[in-house]
């Protein structure tokens, strides 16, 4: 079919996780400062640059042997830009609720698979909740989509044409050898059932944090020459820790996924996530302990390379359909690991949307089948936001573990001497 961009086997694999209770799109929040944009400004904006992330304007097409992105004809960005389904302007609390109603809605498959609602706060604000489903854009690919689209500063670089993604470099028996030792790490079973592996439903509940991105790379170099990523990990652990042993006691070892974005420059693919899974220790009250451990764990996966040996054997199954199926079984256990905690880089410096100041830049991730709670990371220059995402009824009182996820960045922070000034919205 003329025209057609193939669907790549990460995108086909998410639309085939979508069932009656997945419905598998991720989301932005972007929290304005000063009054919300006029609805006809911020769509002249968005179809203006839409040249610069044209996959936006294409619709899932194509046939049962060849599926993909096709040309939306007659698109409308009024279609996909609109104000939000509320009743004036909603506090903090109305703006959660908000936030995880639409992302309980489902993105119509007979148009492009995103929607950006805009939402007026009650401080004046606003805020821009643009899901996007996951097989369209992963976290790093939905960032650049913001830049493109939205940011005043405008795209440092237009887009480039697509380009086939690099072979694989290195020597093949020691990459085998390798890929024996990721799956020997990577599949092997927890001990201990996970605290979130519930019978998930519709119905959804999102909670925002943030902290600050300086303080927290400081104290983790300062403390074990660790990554904002392993100090990302080991406070969600924390948080997670104190609402574990509120409800279920001591859990021991709570083993999370952690997604890496394989995207290089001038690669084409939407979705280029891979990833690979930690034991955290719950049992271990001190924050400097328990980021020692992670940092210790994180290092030796980096050091194999295990992410791109995941995202290697997945291609290579691709024409073994059983194996690749059943791979896919083990990646979904509750058993190999409780959490996915994905952390991306996002704008580095200040930056507003037609004159108003963006104050936060939530992300949230859709949960999965017997995976009640998703965390993800965003960097906003001086901000590390995050966005918390779960089933109600299998995880409850999000807010209080969005809250202990803070207490346990402070806690790290004063273990590590750093003097903390930053008021720490939420």
């Amino acid at each position: 079919m003329e025209d057609l961009i193939p669907l790549g086997p990460e995108g086909r694999a998410i639309l085939a996780l979508e069932s009656a209770t997945v419905t598998g799109h991720t989301c932005k929040v972007v929290r304005l400062g000063g009054g919300p944009p006029a609805i006809d400004s911020l769509r002249a904006r968005v179809a203006e640059r839409l040249e610069l992330a044209p996959i936006l304007t294409r619709r899932l097409g194509g046939s049962a042997r060849e599926s993909g992105w096709v040309p939306h004809e007659g698109f409308d960005v009024a279609e996909h830009v609109g104000p939000a389904p509320a009743d004036g302007p909603v506090d903090h609390a109305g703006l959660l609720a908000l936030v995880a109603h639409l992302f309980e809605q489902r993105l119509d498959r007979a148009r492009p698979l995103w929607q950006m609602d805009v939402a007026a706060l009650d401080d004046g604000g606003s805020a821009l909740i643009w899901r996007i489903h996951h097989s369209l854009a992963d976290g790093t690919a939905s960032v650049r989509y913001a830049r493109a689209l939205l940011w005043d500063e405008g795209p440092e670089a237009r887009m480039t044409p697509a380009h086939a993604i690099a072979a694989h470099a290195g020597d093949e028996a020691r990459r085998r050898a390798h890929l024996a030792g990721f799956l020997s790490r990577e599949y092997a079973r927890g001990e201990r059932s996970s605290p979130f592996d519930g019978t998930i439903g519709t119905h959804r509940e999102v909670a925002f944090a943030a902290v600050s991105l300086a303080e927290l790379h400081d104290a983790a170099r300062a403390l074990d020459g660790a990554t904002v990523n392993d100090a990302v990990l080991t406070i969600v652990a924390g948080g997670v820790a104190r609402w574990v042993r509120a409800r279920h006691g001591d859990l021991g070892t709570l083993r999370v996924r952690v997604p890496v974005s394989l995207h290089h420059e001038g690669d084409a693919a939407a979705n280029r996530d891979s990833f690979f899974a930690v034991g955290v220790p719950l049992n271990e009250p001190d924050p400097v302990a328990r980021l020692r451990a992670v940092h210790q764990a994180t290092r030796s996966r980096k050091a194999a390379h295990d992410a791109q040996y995941h995202e290697e054997l997945m291609r290579e199954l691709s024409g073994a359909p059983p194996l690749r199926h059943l791979l896919a079984r083990l990646d979904r256990s509750p058993r190999r690991f409780a959490l996915s905690i994905s952390n991306v880089p996002g704008p580095p410096a200040p930056v507003s949307v037609l004159g108003a100041p963006v104050v936060h830049l939530h992300s949230l991730a859709e949960i999965g089948e017997r995976h009640a709670l998703r965390v993800c990371a965003l960097s906003l220059a001086g901000l590390l936001c995050l966005g918390l995402c779960a089933d109600p009824d299998v995880v409850d009182r999000l807010d209080l573990l969005a809250e202990s996820i803070a207490a346990e960045a402070r806690a790290l922070l004063a273990a590590a001497g750093v003097r903390q000034e930053s008021a720490w919205p939420t």
